[in-house]
């Protein structure tokens, strides 16, 4: 049902079906909507009045920093867009701490380039665009996953507009339950205008892809598996196995990114991996960090499925289920992202990401007609499932889908109840539920508890 709006006292800029401008910024980089309205404050209080302006309303409400969502939850039908893209300010706070506050609108790339004169970086982010809010309240795996961890672990404070209209500022001691819920527990507790980081000292890094030719695919990922189990933590790095797409040839790749200047070091990181297979294509070179976060666009005509697992363990038989899984046809890309190091050393209980024991997560990038169905995309995933049951959680910001099998396999049932606890505190009425939601009724969630 569409609502009718008035838009007398609405905060920011606001545009509404037919104003110049609207199409753009009702449609998200995975789907487009049509909302009764997009909101684009450009200060705290213009997102006060607008977060009670929806609730008052009644409005379906979509926050929206980058629009990568898989799911297309930065945009709706009926409701309300609160398009945070104007709050994108990067500030040092404190240059001896190197603590940074970041905008909910910003995007990494902005992150990137405004750290990179005083040589700092943060890890989170694979591409320019993507936005800073959604990526870390899931929990941010980035290129420096294994040297400096998740988003969240760098993570020390941040500023929120609750559903009631409240500003909390929450850390360790101010409303510790909410800081501890929004490292990992998504959207679901408010709006948060801005971040306060650590950043780490970051200047080059050595990053590329390795292109091989298809010989033993098994045999290649057990080799990629077991050099990255004894790999200095600077070194972060996936393998992909990829089928023939658009004209090119199949492959298998491996993007790595070594965090640190010392080319001696990073050459003896990476050069090892020649010993995977036939070399065709190597593109690994020192650059600056804020050069390494490209953009990417969506294939025309085509859509992304995307799915994940988290592996506490890739052993031999994970590797062949997961050759398994691209041998059988689909159409995409299959991938392996290393973990630990700095990601594995922090307490699973700490944040509400909790699957620090996971030695590497397997991604499927499936292309799908944008008129598939959900049937449609299961039949095309049909592979998939062999390794998606030997992973122990999901990674809720590369899931396509949205179910209680999904929020049960993200949170273990002690992590639930706690995210239930501070959702019934600071958000019962559930206003913010587009997301993978975590309800304050847990009859609601489908018995992910």
């Amino acid at each position: 049902m569409k609502h009718r709006v008035s838009t007398v006292d609405l905060p920011g800029e606001v545009l509404m079906p037919g104003d110049v401008g609207y199409t753009e910024a009702s449609t998200t980089f995975f789907g487009r909507g049509a909302p009764a309205l997009v909101v684009r404050p450009a200060d705290v209080d213009q997102v006060v009045r607008a977060v009670r302006r929806a609730a008052a309303h009644g409005l379906t409400l979509s926050v929206r920093s980058g629009g990568h969502s898989l799911l297309a939850h930065g945009t709706n039908t009926g409701g309300m867009v609160l398009d945070l893209s104007r709050l994108d300010r990067v500030e040092v706070v404190d240059p001896d701490t190197r603590r940074v506050r970041v905008g909910g609108g910003a995007t990494w790339g902005q992150v990137a380039a405004a750290l990179t004169p005083y040589g700092w970086g943060l890890t989170a982010g694979d591409t320019a665009g993507v936005g800073v809010g959604g990526l870390t309240l899931g929990g941010g795996i980035g290129w420096m996953v294994r040297k400096h961890g998740l988003a969240i672990d760098n993570l020390v404070a941040a500023r929120v507009v609750t559903a009631d209209g409240r500003v909390l500022v929450v850390d360790e001691h101010e409303h510790p339950e909410l800081f501890w819920a929004l490292r990992g527990g998504g959207g679901n507790f408010g709006v948060v205008v801005d971040f306060d980081f650590i950043a780490q000292p970051v200047g080059t890094v050595h990053f590329g892809t390795i292109t091989y030719a298809v010989e033993q695919p098994a045999r290649q990922v057990s080799r990629w598996r077991d050099h990255l189990r004894q790999a200095p933590e600077e070194l972060s790095s996936t393998l992909s196995l990829v089928p023939p797409l658009f004209g090119m040839p199949p492959a298998v790749t491996v993007t790595v990114c070594f965090a640190g200047e010392d080319a001696d070091a990073a050459a003896a990181a990476i050069e090892p991996l020649v010993a995977l297979g036939t070399v065709t294509d190597w593109q690994v070179r020192e650059r600056p960090y804020a050069g390494i976060l490209e953009e990417v666009h969506e294939p025309p005509g085509l859509r992304v499925a995307g799915r994940n697992v988290l592996l506490p363990l890739l052993d031999d038989s994970a590797v062949a289920a997961f050759v398994a899984a691209h041998a059988q046809g689909m159409p995409g890309i299959v991938s392996l992202r290393s973990l630990g190091g700095a990601f594995s050393r922090v307490p699973a209980a700490a944040t509400a990401f909790a699957h620090r024991d996971a030695e590497a997560m397997a991604v499927c990038l499936a292309f799908v007609e944008k008129e598939a169905t959900e049937a449609d995309v299961e039949q095309v995933l049909r592979p998939w499932t062999a390794i998606a049951s030997r992973g122990s959680g999901v990674y809720l910001n590369f899931q396509g889908s949205a179910t209680a099998a999904d929020l049960a396999a993200a949170y273990p049932p002690a992590t639930y109840a706690r995210l239930v606890a501070v959702k019934r505190r600071y958000d019962p009425a559930n206003l913010f539920r587009l997301n993978h939601n975590i309800a304050p009724d847990t009859a609601a969630a489908g018995g992910a508890a």
